[in-house]
């Protein structure tokens, strides 16, 4: 029986349906991310899209200071400490946080899962008075460190959900088997689980990262001194009143605060594919 066309390019068929439905998808995003890249690099845009004249003009903030804002490389290692330190903060804490979860059987173990994901999606908006308040009762108003501890606390209930699906899928014998050649609990979890577990903690890390570079909300908030801006902040100052902002360096300065986070998630990638948190066990 003779197949019909239909039929014998069937799967090819079914391929460029998903990449065209996918691409009609991301089109918009598509279209915003090269407009960007072209105002940042022109004086103006003809009918949307046309450069009228291409300049570096726009990117002059990463060779003079402009007037009235710090530092760009000042602002970048700001966000950069920012990143590392919620990044640091939280692997350190889930790595061991998941272990507990995933391997002691202690009274309230099951509330306390529960109450990690409350935490998580409790909206972190509605404590901001609170937080100011103990911020300022610790001195640590106006200093990277209280944003750091503040936004690592918000992003470890999360984490540690996550380490603990990794560890849950690292069968019992093995640890049962450090035991038996004399390591401690702690060897064990150094020695045998850890090595184990090290996608989890990169994806956990990764996430991290990216959260800590795009924070916003309480660096705007709680930051008042120009020298401890981040990224974030530098380019909500520039937009100002929309009527009157210079668009070409902030298209410049939104497309620099872009790059790094680009790089970074292209080395990491990889490890993206391997976030499955199956076999959570209560």
């Amino acid at each position: 029986m003779k197949l019909s066309f239909w039929q014998k390019n069937s799967e090819k068929i079914r391929n460029f349906v998903i990449i065209l439905v996918l691409f009609l998808i991301t089109s918009p995003i598509l279209v915003g991310y090269v407009w960007l890249i072209l105002r940042s690099f022109s004086e103006d845009l003809v009918n949307g899209f046309v450069p009228t004249k291409l300049t570096l003009k726009n990117w002059r903030f990463l060779w003079q200071e402009i007037k009235g804002y710090p530092n760009i490389w000042q602002i970048t290692l700001n966000t950069a400490l920012l990143a590392l330190g919620v990044m640091g903060i939280e692997v350190l804490i889930t790595s061991l946080g998941g272990y507990a979860l995933s391997r002691y059987d202690f009274p309230g173990r099951s509330s306390m899962m529960k109450f990690i994901l409350a935490l998580h999606a409790f909206p972190a908006i509605s404590l901001m008075t609170a937080v100011f308040y103990l911020l300022w009762t610790l001195r640590l108003l106006d200093t990277l460190w209280g944003v750091i501890l503040l936004k690592a606390s918000l992003e470890v209930p999360w984490g540690t959900w996550i380490m603990k699906g990794f560890y849950d899928g690292i069968p019992w014998e093995l640890e049962w088997a450090g035991l038996v050649d004399g390591y401690s609990r702690f060897e064990v979890w150094r020695k045998i689980l850890l090595p184990l577990v090290k996608p989890g903690i990169a994806v956990t890390a990764i996430f991290a990262f990216l959260s800590g570079w795009s924070e916003f909300v309480f660096v705007n908030t709680f930051i008042f001194s120009q020298n401890l801006w981040t990224l974030s902040k530098y380019v909500k100052g520039f937009i100002g009143d929309y009527r009157f902002a210079d668009y070409g360096l902030v298209t410049a300065v939104g497309l620099f605060y872009m790059i790094p986070t680009i790089i970074f998630f292209f080395f990491v990638s990889k490890h993206m594919i391997k976030l499955t948190i199956g076999g959570v066990k209560g």
